[in-house]
């Protein structure tokens, strides 16, 4: 089994993503640090993980 790849949507670089992967996986870009969502899983597309929302006691 081999590894799938993407680009990091920040910075260009390509990234090992496990097979295993799971959408809404968060993975993070090891060249820019960005924090990167699975949004699909086959074949893998990532987009810019969403900012965490306070939800001020909602």
């Amino acid at each position: 089994m081999t590894n799938q790849t993407a680009e990091c949507v920040e910075c260009g670089s390509s990234l090992e993503i496990p097979e295993d992967v799971e959408r809404g996986e968060i993975i993070d870009c090891s060249t820019c640090g960005a924090e990167l969502e699975v949004v699909e899983e086959d074949p893998v597309d990532i987009e810019e993980a969403p900012e965490l929302e306070e939800d001020w006691g909602e």
